[in-house]
Protein backbone atom coordinates (compact mmCIF):
# COMPACT_ATOMS: atom_id res chain seq x y z
CA UNK A 1 0.00 0.00 0.00
CA UNK A 2 1.27 3.50 -0.84
CA UNK A 3 1.64 6.43 1.50
CA UNK A 4 -1.22 7.91 -0.36
CA UNK A 5 -3.04 5.18 0.21
CA UNK A 6 -2.30 4.69 3.54
CA UNK A 7 -3.22 8.25 4.29
CA UNK A 8 -6.48 7.64 3.02
CA UNK A 9 -6.70 4.50 5.28
CA UNK A 10 -6.19 6.54 8.01
CA UNK A 11 -8.61 9.11 7.89
CA UNK A 12 -11.41 6.25 7.28
CA UNK A 13 -9.98 4.79 10.34
CA UNK A 14 -10.19 8.16 12.24
CA UNK A 15 -13.35 8.76 11.38
CA UNK A 16 -14.82 5.38 12.25
CA UNK A 17 -13.22 5.07 15.88
CA UNK A 18 -14.74 8.72 16.84
CA UNK A 19 -18.38 7.89 15.00
CA UNK A 20 -17.87 4.59 16.98
CA UNK A 21 -18.00 6.49 20.51
CA UNK A 22 -20.23 9.50 19.29
CA UNK A 23 -17.16 11.80 19.49
CA UNK A 24 -17.57 14.79 17.08
CA UNK A 25 -14.26 16.72 18.08
CA UNK A 26 -12.25 17.47 14.78
CA UNK A 27 -9.51 17.93 16.52
CA UNK A 28 -9.74 14.23 17.84
CA UNK A 29 -10.60 12.67 14.50
CA UNK A 30 -7.73 14.53 13.02
CA UNK A 31 -5.38 13.65 15.72
CA UNK A 32 -6.02 10.14 15.03
CA UNK A 33 -5.50 10.69 11.23
CA UNK A 34 -2.19 11.97 11.08
CA UNK A 35 -0.26 9.98 13.45
CA UNK A 36 0.71 6.67 12.14
CA UNK A 37 -0.22 3.67 13.90
CA UNK A 38 2.37 1.61 12.52
CA UNK A 39 5.55 4.13 13.45
CA UNK A 40 5.02 2.72 17.13
CA UNK A 41 4.71 -0.63 17.00
CA UNK A 42 7.89 -2.41 15.23
CA UNK A 43 7.85 -4.61 12.32
CA UNK A 44 4.82 -6.93 11.23
CA UNK A 45 3.45 -8.76 11.61
CA UNK A 46 1.73 -7.95 14.16
CA UNK A 47 -0.23 -9.66 17.32
CA UNK A 48 -3.55 -8.41 17.52
CA UNK A 49 -5.63 -9.20 20.89
CA UNK A 50 -8.55 -11.07 20.35
CA UNK A 51 -11.14 -11.38 23.82
CA UNK A 52 -11.61 -15.35 22.59
CA UNK A 53 -8.31 -16.69 21.31
CA UNK A 54 -5.79 -14.61 23.02
CA UNK A 55 -3.69 -12.59 20.00
CA UNK A 56 -3.46 -13.41 16.33
CA UNK A 57 -0.76 -12.15 14.16
CA UNK A 58 -2.06 -10.03 11.45
CA UNK A 59 -1.77 -11.62 7.99
CA UNK A 60 1.21 -9.75 6.74
CA UNK A 61 2.65 -6.98 7.60
CA UNK A 62 0.84 -4.52 5.64
CA UNK A 63 0.18 -1.55 8.11
CA UNK A 64 -3.42 -1.56 6.66
CA UNK A 65 -4.04 -4.56 9.05
CA UNK A 66 -3.38 -1.97 12.52
CA UNK A 67 -6.03 0.94 11.06
CA UNK A 68 -8.79 -1.36 12.84
CA UNK A 69 -10.84 -0.56 16.51
CA UNK A 70 -8.45 -3.44 17.91
CA UNK A 71 -5.80 -3.85 20.40
CA UNK A 72 -2.02 -4.54 19.72
CA UNK A 73 -0.09 -6.09 21.30
CA UNK A 74 3.61 -4.43 22.06
CA UNK A 75 4.73 -7.07 24.59
CA UNK A 76 2.03 -10.01 24.15
CA UNK A 77 3.42 -12.39 26.79
CA UNK A 78 2.95 -9.92 29.23
CA UNK A 79 -0.23 -8.49 28.68
CA UNK A 80 1.22 -5.03 27.43
CA UNK A 81 -0.53 -3.53 24.68
CA UNK A 82 -1.31 -0.53 22.40
CA UNK A 83 -4.86 0.03 23.81
CA UNK A 84 -8.42 0.13 22.13
CA UNK A 85 -8.46 3.64 19.80
CA UNK A 86 -11.91 3.91 20.37
CA UNK A 87 -11.53 4.57 24.14
CA UNK A 88 -8.55 6.53 23.99
CA UNK A 89 -10.18 8.86 21.18
CA UNK A 90 -13.55 9.11 24.11
CA UNK A 91 -11.42 9.30 26.82
CA UNK A 92 -9.34 12.28 25.23
CA UNK A 93 -12.57 14.06 23.96
CA UNK A 94 -13.71 13.81 27.04
CA UNK A 95 -10.07 15.57 28.91
CA UNK A 96 -11.26 18.35 26.03
CA UNK A 97 -7.53 18.78 25.60
CA UNK A 98 -6.81 22.63 24.24
CA UNK A 99 -3.77 23.65 21.78
CA UNK A 100 -1.34 25.26 24.03
CA UNK A 101 -1.34 22.95 27.09
CA UNK A 102 0.88 20.60 28.69
CA UNK A 103 -0.26 16.72 28.84
CA UNK A 104 1.24 14.59 31.39
CA UNK A 105 1.06 11.05 30.14
CA UNK A 106 1.16 8.32 32.57
CA UNK A 107 2.14 5.15 31.18
CA UNK A 108 2.89 5.85 27.40
CA UNK A 109 4.34 2.90 26.44
CA UNK A 110 5.72 2.92 23.31
CA UNK A 111 4.29 6.58 22.32
CA UNK A 112 1.38 5.78 20.02
CA UNK A 113 -1.23 7.98 22.04
CA UNK A 114 1.42 10.52 24.00
CA UNK A 115 2.23 11.31 19.72
CA UNK A 116 -1.76 12.00 19.31
CA UNK A 117 -1.78 13.93 22.56
CA UNK A 118 1.01 15.72 21.32
CA UNK A 119 -0.64 16.77 18.09
CA UNK A 120 -3.47 17.73 19.82
CA UNK A 121 -1.65 20.19 22.08
CA UNK A 122 0.12 21.29 19.03
CA UNK A 123 3.31 23.35 18.72
CA UNK A 124 2.54 26.04 21.37
CA UNK A 125 1.86 22.81 24.00
CA UNK A 126 3.50 20.06 25.19
CA UNK A 127 3.80 16.82 26.23
CA UNK A 128 5.60 14.75 29.42
CA UNK A 129 4.94 10.96 28.49
CA UNK A 130 6.35 8.99 31.40
CA UNK A 131 6.71 5.16 30.69
CA UNK A 132 8.02 2.77 33.65
CA UNK A 133 9.21 -0.52 31.60
CA UNK A 134 12.82 0.69 30.63
CA UNK A 135 12.50 -0.77 27.16
CA UNK A 136 9.25 0.40 26.56
CA UNK A 137 10.39 4.53 27.63
CA UNK A 138 13.80 4.05 25.03
CA UNK A 139 11.40 2.68 22.34
CA UNK A 140 9.30 5.57 23.03
CA UNK A 141 11.54 8.33 23.28
CA UNK A 142 13.01 6.72 19.61
CA UNK A 143 9.53 6.51 17.91
CA UNK A 144 8.75 10.57 19.56
CA UNK A 145 11.68 11.57 18.44
CA UNK A 146 9.69 13.36 15.34
CA UNK A 147 7.89 15.02 17.84
CA UNK A 148 9.15 18.15 19.39
CA UNK A 149 6.94 18.81 21.81
CA UNK A 150 7.42 15.84 23.72
CA UNK A 151 9.58 14.82 26.20
CA UNK A 152 9.91 11.41 27.59
CA UNK A 153 10.82 10.19 30.83
CA UNK A 154 11.73 7.04 32.44
CA UNK A 155 9.81 6.06 35.89
CA UNK A 156 7.23 5.30 38.31
CA UNK A 157 3.88 7.54 37.00
CA UNK A 158 3.20 7.75 40.40
CA UNK A 159 6.36 9.63 42.02
CA UNK A 160 8.46 10.95 38.91
CA UNK A 161 8.72 15.02 39.30
CA UNK A 162 7.15 17.01 36.61
CA UNK A 163 5.46 20.49 35.73
CA UNK A 164 2.19 21.09 37.15
CA UNK A 165 -0.37 20.23 33.74
CA UNK A 166 -2.96 21.17 32.14
CA UNK A 167 -4.52 17.37 31.56
CA UNK A 168 -2.82 14.07 33.31
CA UNK A 169 -4.33 11.40 31.48
CA UNK A 170 -3.63 7.83 33.32
CA UNK A 171 -3.10 4.68 30.92
CA UNK A 172 -3.07 2.40 33.17
CA UNK A 173 -5.19 1.09 36.13
CA UNK A 174 -5.24 2.62 40.03
CA UNK A 175 -6.46 1.82 43.29
CA UNK A 176 -6.07 5.80 44.08
CA UNK A 177 -4.79 8.77 42.89
CA UNK A 178 -1.17 9.93 43.04
CA UNK A 179 -0.58 12.59 45.46
CA UNK A 180 1.61 13.72 42.67
CA UNK A 181 -1.21 13.67 40.05
CA UNK A 182 -3.82 16.00 42.06
CA UNK A 183 -1.16 18.16 43.80
CA UNK A 184 0.34 19.12 39.64
CA UNK A 185 -3.05 19.56 37.97
CA UNK A 186 -3.68 23.18 37.42
CA UNK A 187 -6.64 24.87 38.56
CA UNK A 188 -9.49 24.37 35.50
CA UNK A 189 -6.44 21.10 35.17
CA UNK A 190 -8.85 17.26 34.57
CA UNK A 191 -6.97 14.37 35.41
CA UNK A 192 -8.19 11.04 33.26
CA UNK A 193 -8.06 8.46 36.44
CA UNK A 194 -8.90 4.48 35.53
CA UNK A 195 -9.76 2.96 38.65
CA UNK A 196 -9.52 -0.92 38.96
CA UNK A 197 -9.95 -3.85 41.43
CA UNK A 198 -7.28 -6.72 41.31
CA UNK A 199 -9.61 -8.58 38.81
CA UNK A 200 -9.36 -5.58 36.82
CA UNK A 201 -7.36 -6.93 34.01
CA UNK A 202 -8.86 -10.13 33.05
CA UNK A 203 -10.09 -11.95 30.50
CA UNK A 204 -13.17 -13.92 32.01
CA UNK A 205 -16.27 -12.67 31.99
CA UNK A 206 -15.79 -9.59 30.02
CA UNK A 207 -19.63 -8.64 30.22
CA UNK A 208 -18.74 -7.75 33.92
CA UNK A 209 -15.87 -5.29 33.12
CA UNK A 210 -18.11 -2.59 34.72
CA UNK A 211 -18.11 -4.24 38.26
CA UNK A 212 -14.16 -3.91 37.64
CA UNK A 213 -12.90 -0.74 36.83
CA UNK A 214 -14.12 2.87 35.57
CA UNK A 215 -12.59 5.88 34.44
CA UNK A 216 -13.48 9.05 36.50
CA UNK A 217 -12.80 12.42 35.05
CA UNK A 218 -11.60 14.67 38.10
CA UNK A 219 -11.84 18.29 37.47
CA UNK A 220 -9.94 20.76 39.68
CA UNK A 221 -11.58 24.09 40.87
CA UNK A 222 -9.34 25.54 42.91
CA UNK A 223 -8.83 23.32 45.97
CA UNK A 224 -12.03 20.88 45.04
CA UNK A 225 -11.56 18.46 43.04
CA UNK A 226 -15.08 17.09 40.96
CA UNK A 227 -15.21 13.63 39.51
CA UNK A 228 -17.63 11.77 37.68
CA UNK A 229 -17.69 8.69 35.94
CA UNK A 230 -17.16 8.24 31.97
CA UNK A 231 -16.35 4.55 31.18
CA UNK A 232 -15.90 1.01 32.60
CA UNK A 233 -12.64 0.19 31.53
CA UNK A 234 -9.68 -3.06 31.96
CA UNK A 235 -6.41 -1.87 31.59
CA UNK A 236 -2.65 -2.82 32.52
CA UNK A 237 -2.53 -2.45 36.24
CA UNK A 238 -0.42 0.44 37.45
CA UNK A 239 3.21 0.36 38.71
CA UNK A 240 3.13 2.20 42.38
CA UNK A 241 -0.30 2.97 42.60
CA UNK A 242 -2.03 -0.74 43.52
CA UNK A 243 -2.47 -0.32 47.59
CA UNK A 244 -4.50 -2.96 49.55
CA UNK A 245 -7.10 -0.80 51.53
CA UNK A 246 -8.02 1.18 48.73
CA UNK A 247 -8.59 -2.08 46.43
CA UNK A 248 -10.70 -4.05 48.74
CA UNK A 249 -12.85 -0.40 49.18
CA UNK A 250 -12.81 0.00 45.44
CA UNK A 251 -14.18 -3.85 44.88
CA UNK A 252 -16.76 -3.18 47.78
CA UNK A 253 -17.97 -0.40 45.97
CA UNK A 254 -18.08 -1.75 42.80
CA UNK A 255 -20.17 -4.44 44.53
CA UNK A 256 -22.55 -2.11 45.24
CA UNK A 257 -22.97 -0.05 41.76
CA UNK A 258 -24.11 3.94 42.15
CA UNK A 259 -20.57 4.93 40.78
CA UNK A 260 -22.30 6.79 37.89
CA UNK A 261 -23.49 9.38 41.19
CA UNK A 262 -20.36 10.11 42.06
CA UNK A 263 -19.35 14.14 41.70
CA UNK A 264 -16.29 14.73 44.04
CA UNK A 265 -12.78 13.51 45.24
CA UNK A 266 -12.02 14.48 48.30
CA UNK A 267 -8.44 13.95 49.19
CA UNK A 268 -9.77 12.90 53.24
CA UNK A 269 -11.67 10.01 54.47
CA UNK A 270 -13.65 12.40 57.15
CA UNK A 271 -16.20 12.55 54.88
CA UNK A 272 -19.98 10.54 56.30
CA UNK A 273 -19.95 7.22 54.97
CA UNK A 274 -23.46 7.34 53.32
CA UNK A 275 -22.31 10.47 51.46
CA UNK A 276 -19.18 8.14 49.65
CA UNK A 277 -19.45 5.80 47.15
CA UNK A 278 -15.77 4.95 48.20
CA UNK A 279 -13.92 5.71 51.07
CA UNK A 280 -10.48 4.36 51.76
CA UNK A 281 -7.45 5.56 53.94
CA UNK A 282 -6.95 9.44 53.19
CA UNK A 283 -9.23 10.02 50.61
CA UNK A 284 -12.86 8.90 49.15
CA UNK A 285 -15.34 9.61 45.96
CA UNK A 286 -19.01 10.67 46.83
CA UNK A 287 -21.90 11.59 46.05
CA UNK A 288 -22.09 15.78 46.90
Amino acid sequence: MTPDELKVVRRAYAKQITAAVRVIDERVETAFAEVPREDFLGPGPWPIFRMRKAYVPTPAADPVYLYTDDIVGIIPERHINNGQPSLHAFLLSQAATRAGEHIVHVGAGAGYYSAIMANLAASSGKVTAIEFQPELAAQAKANLTPYRNVSVVQGDGSSVAFDSADVIYVNAGATRPADIWLDRLNDGGRLVLPLTTDLGFTSSNWSNMHLRGAVFLVTRKGEEFHAQWISPVAIFPCEGMRDEESEKALAAAFERGEHKRVTRLYRTDEVPAERCWLRAPGWCLAYA
